[in-house]
């Protein structure tokens, strides 16, 4: 049984900063692949960024720059520093970890930015 939980999510200023973490739990080991997502009202869920265990990472042109995406393979961990943020980063943003070949997705956090 493995279990994907996100927090950090709320409500900031345009221009501030959030960092989000998700810890995957359960009787793991190795995970592969890391990633956030996100899905703001009338849009398809998009990758926001995602990180191998080997540190390689990739963002989505829209966040480049101003997130960073960072992971503790000891812990089962990765965090989404966002700054600078705006309104369009408005969006439910989910964890998503690849283990033994299957994704496992978190529920969601909610990240929403005032103009």
């Amino acid at each position: 049984q493995v279990q994907v939980v996100e927090s950090g999510g709320g409500l900031v200023q345009s221009g501030g900063s959030l960092s989000l973490s998700c810890t995957a739990s359960g009787t793991i080991f190795n995970i592969a692949d890391m990633g956030w997502y996100r899905q703001a009202p009338g849009k398809q869920r998009e990758l926001v960024a995602s990180v191998t265990r080997g540190g390689n990472t990739n963002y989505a042109d829209s966040v480049k720059g101003r997130f960073t995406i960072s992971r503790d393979n000891a812990k089962n961990t990765v965090s989404l520093q966002m700054n600078s943020l705006k309104p369009e980063d408005t969006a439910v943003y989910y964890c998503k970890i690849v283990y033994h070949t299957y994704d496992y997705w978190g529920r969601g956090t909610q990240v929403t930015v005032s103009s």
